[in-house]
């Protein structure tokens, strides 16, 4: 029972960078554009959040500059396809090469040294619980503010008018821009938003999840939230519930070696990306489903003179 709970627990720390991750693509793609370069720009963040959180010793200084960078790398990548009108795809998987480049370089002199010792966080009277406790309440509490954020971004887009006014930049850009919105700006908006908690996931890892700087740690999370918008169709109550089930696919080889089960690891570390494969592959063999909820407008640039 015990090592339920403590699997349960695992599955919610190593899925919350994928929802943030997740959640900030899903913005980019409900506005239209389609950043392939999620990987890229938590890197560079995940190097930028362990370097703040080194030398200040503050996670939350080291969430911010995780956020900053994120957006910054996302606001390059943003005048590149919505300005200069730049293919968005090849322009992703740039910044995607660039954020592994440029933070195994910035983060040279990181390699090798530790954060202080992490704080044990708790809430009080419920993590005493029996079961549930141990489970859901000794969490970081970025892990329960993500699932704040979730919510509030599903309300924003689909109760608001200001979701309203973005979903319709990524349906019918040319419509909005009849109706005299600055789709150029918002998608602008959109992008660095997402490029932001991208880069508070990346900042999550480095600081929270493993307190350390390895080149290439970020080790594909960035492409599997990529998927996790797919595989959510747009949606972030899904992008959430999918994130928690990658999530535990990723625990599970640790689960299972404590249960004596002698697999190789080498399966176990490929299980994630595996099930990521068979997700995108049953998702797209029903292109209708995918019409019907994907942006009618993502990836397609926007040129307000035609």
């Amino acid at each position: 029972m015990n090592e339920t709970a403590l699997l349960i627990a695992a599955t919610l720390a190593a899925g919350t960078p994928l929802a943030l991750a997740g959640l900030g693509l899903l913005i980019n793609e409900k506005v239209g554009v389609l950043n392939l370069g999620a990987e890229g720009m938590m890197l560079i963040a995940a190097v930028a959040g362990f370097a703040t959180s080194y030398h200040t010793g503050s996670d939350s200084l080291a969430f911010i500059a995780g956020g900053f960078a994120g957006a910054a790398a996302a606001a390059i990548f943003g005048w590149l396809v919505i300005w200069m009108g730049t293919n968005q795809y090849a322009t992703g998987l740039a910044l995607s090469l660039f954020g592994g480049g440029f933070s195994a370089f910035v983060g040279i002199d990181y390699v090798g040294k530790k954060l202080a010792e992490r704080p044990e966080y708790s809430i009080p009277g419920l993590a005493d619980l029996p079961f549930v406790g141990t489970a859901f309440f000794h969490q970081h509490p970025m892990v329960y503010l993500t699932v704040v954020l979730a919510g509030v971004i599903a309300w924003v887009f689909y109760r608001t008018r200001t979701g309203l006014v973005l979903r319709a930049v990524g349906e019918s850009p040319e419509s909005a821009h009849a109706l005299g919105y600055p789709v150029r700006a918002l998608r602008m908006a959109g992008v660095m938003t997402g490029g932001a908690l991208c880069g508070v996931a990346g900042a999550y890892l480095s600081v929270v999840y493993a307190p350390l700087w390895v080149e290439g740690m970020v080790a594909g999370r960035g492409w599997i939230a990529l998927a996790l918008t797919v595989f959510a169709t747009w949606r972030p109550a899904r992008v959430l519930l999918g994130a928690y089930l990658f999530g535990g696919v990723t625990m599970l080889q640790l689960f299972l070696q404590g249960q004596g089960v002698q697999v190789p690891s080498q399966i176990m570390s490929m299980l994630p990306y595996l099930a990521t494969v068979i997700v995108l592959a049953l998702i797209s063999s029903n292109a209708l489903w995918i019409r019907l909820n994907m942006p009618a407008s993502l990836g397609k640039p926007f040129y307000p003179g035609n």
